[in-house]
């Protein structure tokens, strides 16, 4: 047994690949399950250091190394399951599990991707597991009361290996940190209810999932209970909101600081929520980590030949040179070696992963494996993942979040990947801040490529319905929302049966004094649109989305709302406010260009907004929120 100066026992690891001497070993008796002492005995650096377990301090080295290993297993999503052993040696005084690999009763999916998918795919893999990942909490706290003596996996395997081991270009791909950020900032999952289907929903905080809610009409949070209650707690808030007068104002700044009493945070707010809501980033970089990547690409490709080049650029990157794409060449003929590398003493030590083609390898540098000891049944994606991922896709094509050109490339992707997804499986997902195109984006976007009318139903800021004839011109997108600006002056193209919902008197911009003859809207407001074929062809000038925005505003609605602390983030993040102290608060001016966007912030925020201001914003709030707890109410009845 090797030994350490201090007389402690050093792990021996000649070869650096003890967990792929792990790995191999559990695969080859798959599905027997193996003792601790079996797998001591078998894997050969664990023998040269542990032996035959004959004592209490060499189990206890060999226990805390092999769940090292076993976690760097999982990390890569390949779980070993354990069960209590049907004895136990009372003589030796520790009871020993047995293990497997959990290989799954469900077959995976295999597919092909193509070079140009990889950018997309690797996207859409990160959203995917960071969403499985935000659900961990939950899935741990329902497995919590398992038997004593079942199988278990205490380290859950990171989802999403199956397309490492398919589609390998992934690790080599940069996700935009952009992306990586806004998907980052969103630690919590709640399930939400919109018109009946369940969205999974990844948000930030409860005042960040209350705004979705609230802008979603007919929304309702399922789970967990935690934002369920955390909703509730800001509609009965928002109820209190008084109105922000002259008393309000003065009665505010006549506070001293003993005065005020916080409210307590929620518990998606606290520390300890962000330790246990936090989603963990996936990243591998070690020789392990690569031959693990490697292995299980080649088990999924049994008898298919690569060459040296394409493994390189798959598993280590493009490179520059070719004095690099040298390097990178042995370091992946280095790693074949290692796969199948046989012990002195002719026992496996992660030994025959493959049988290679030695004398092809040689000659025309070109990989051809066979024999990989049963684990190509790790390779693919399962079912429950692919489904997750398709989603992704979906959103990704749908969403604000990727350039056009890459939005295309995810939509093809989407259509291969739904095609292995059986009917009713492809959950719907979305991100608090990037709504999906809405209902009527595609028809919007005909009209303008099209250079037709709009015949629109819609919502105003206001709440009320409106049916107007439109010629839309641009579609953009402001904080991950989706707008398009129209030309209401459309009289002479207008077909004589849609003279009535044309605009004849527009109001005047109070900017400039001419006639407001553009419209901005969220497309999501509209309700019901028809594409008209206009009688002549409008002369439309340019306009900048820059005067496009500013028009917004400049027509837009005075509000003011006072906090109950000062400095708060929600506050901050406000375009074009004007914030003063007010007491132990502040008071914030602001033009407000939707009043059923402030409703739903003021409502969001409503457990540190304590006035709001004019009386028909605030009587807008109280109501919404009223409405709000009586669909809740009926809901729990």
């Amino acid at each position: 047994m090797a030994e350490g100066s201090t007389g402690r026992r050093r792990f021996s690891d000649k070869w650096g690949k003890h967990e792929l001497d792990v790995l191999a070993v559990l695969s080859s008796a798959f599905p027997q399950w193996l003792t601790s002492r079996q797998i001591a005995q078998r894997v050969k650096a664990y023998a040269d250091s542990y032996g035959e377990l004959a004592d209490q301090a060499a189990k206890a080295a060999f226990a805390k190394q092999f769940q090292r290993d076993r976690a760097k297993l999982a990390a890569m999503g390949i779980a070993i399951e354990s069960r209590q052993p049907e004895y136990s040696s009372k003589s030796e005084g520790q009871d020993f599990a047995s293990y497997r690999l959990q290989l799954g009763d469900e077959p995976r999916v295999r597919l092909r991707f193509e070079p140009e998918d990889m950018s997309v795919l690797a996207a859409a893999n990160y959203l995917a597991r960071s969403m499985s990942m935000s659900s961990e909490r939950e899935q741990n706290d329902a497995n919590s009361h398992a038997s004593r003596t079942a199988p278990r996996v205490p380290q859950t395997p990171i989802p999403g290996l199956g397309l490492d081991s398919i589609a390998p270009g992934l690790g080599t791909q940069t996700i935009p940190d952009a992306l990586v950020k806004v998907i980052d900032s969103r630690r919590f999952a709640a399930t939400i209810d919109v018109d009946g289907e369940h969205i999974n929903v990844a948000y930030t905080d409860s005042d960040d999932l209350a705004m979705y809610v609230l802008e979603h009409p007919g929304a309702s949070i399922v789970s967990p209970q935690e934002a369920a209650d955390a909703f509730h707690r800001r509609l009965v808030a928002a109820e209190n909101i008084a109105l922000a007068d002259k008393t309000t104002i003065e009665q505010a700044s006549a506070l001293t600081a003993g005065q005020t009493v916080g409210d307590a945070p929620d518990p998606d707010e606290t520390e300890s929520g962000k330790q246990h809501g936090k989603k963990s980033s996936f990243q591998t970089g070690s020789e392990v980590d690569r031959r693990l990547r490697l292995m299980l690409f080649l088990s999924a490709h049994l008898g298919e030949e690569f060459s040296l080049e394409e493994l390189a650029v798959r598993f280590i990157g493009k490179t520059r040179t070719p004095e690099e794409l040298k390097k990178a060449v042995n370091v992946i003929h280095k790693d074949i070696n290692t796969l199948t590398t046989v012990s002195d003493d002719g026992e496996m030590a992660g030994s025959q992963f493959f049988d290679i083609d030695w004398s092809l390898l040689d000659a025309e540098g070109i990989v051809s494996a066979t024999n990989s000891l049963g684990l190509e049944r790790l390779a693919g994606i399962s079912p429950q993942y692919l489904s997750m991922l398709t989603a992704s896709v979906s959103y990704l094509a749908h969403s604000p979040l990727l350039p056009d050109a890459q939005r295309e490339r995810a939509e093809n992707l989407y259509h291969r990947l739904h095609q292995h997804v059986k009917p009713g499986q492809t959950p719907w997902l979305s991100l608090t801040g990037y709504e999906l195109e809405p209902h009527n984006f595609g028809i919007v976007k005909r009209a303008i490529t099209s250079n037709s009318l709009l015949d629109m139903t819609y919502t105003d800021g206001a709440g009320n319905n409106r049916r107007r004839l439109v010629a839309p011109v641009k579609i953009y997108v402001d904080e991950g929302v989706y707008y398009v600006a129209v030309w209401t002056d459309v009289a002479a193209a207008a077909p004589e049966d849609k003279q009535d919902i044309v605009l004849k008197n527009p109001a005047i911009n109070k900017a400039n004094g001419k006639p407001r003859t553009w419209q901005v809207l969220r497309i999501a407001r509209i309700e019901q649109a028809k594409l008209v074929e206009p009688t002549t062809s409008l002369d439309i000038p340019d306009m900048p989305l820059s005067e496009l925005r500013k028009w917004s505003f400049d027509n837009g609605t005075a509000a003011m709302f006072i906090t109950d602390a000062k400095g708060t983030s929600f506050v901050e993040n406000l375009p074009g406010a004007s914030v003063e102290p007010c007491g132990q608060g502040e008071k914030i001016n602001l033009i407000v260009s939707s009043d059923s966007w402030f409703v739903a912030f003021c409502i969001a925020h409503a457990r540190h907004i304590k006035a709001v201001a004019p009386e028909t914003l605030r009587t807008m709030i109280v109501a919404r929120a009223q409405r709000e707890l009586s669909v809740v109410g009926r809901n729990e009845d």
